[in-house]
């Protein structure tokens, strides 16, 4: 199921990772030559993306929203 990107934020080893409309969250690294997206390494590339929609995984096998581990101490990306 295709979800926009409503926000970013950054995990534990410091991986950027993409805040869905759905409440999940998927990872947005630039790790070429597998996968290039240089608009994660700039706050204005990220910017950019705001609502551009991602493939949800998560959405797909109907699992619950995920939660950052500052919000509830649970780990959730």
């Amino acid at each position: 199921m295709l979800q926009g990107i409503t926000g970013f934020h950054q995990d534990e080893e410091r991986h950027w990772v993409a805040e869905l409309a759905c409440g999940h969250f998927q990872h947005v690294r630039h790790d070429p030559p597998w996968r290039t997206r240089p608009w994660v390494l700039s706050e204005a590339g990220r910017r950019s993306m705001l609502g551009h929609r991602l493939q949800c995984r998560k959405c797909d096998a109907g699992a619950p929203p995920d939660r950052r581990a500052d919000e509830t101490g649970a780990a959730g990306a």
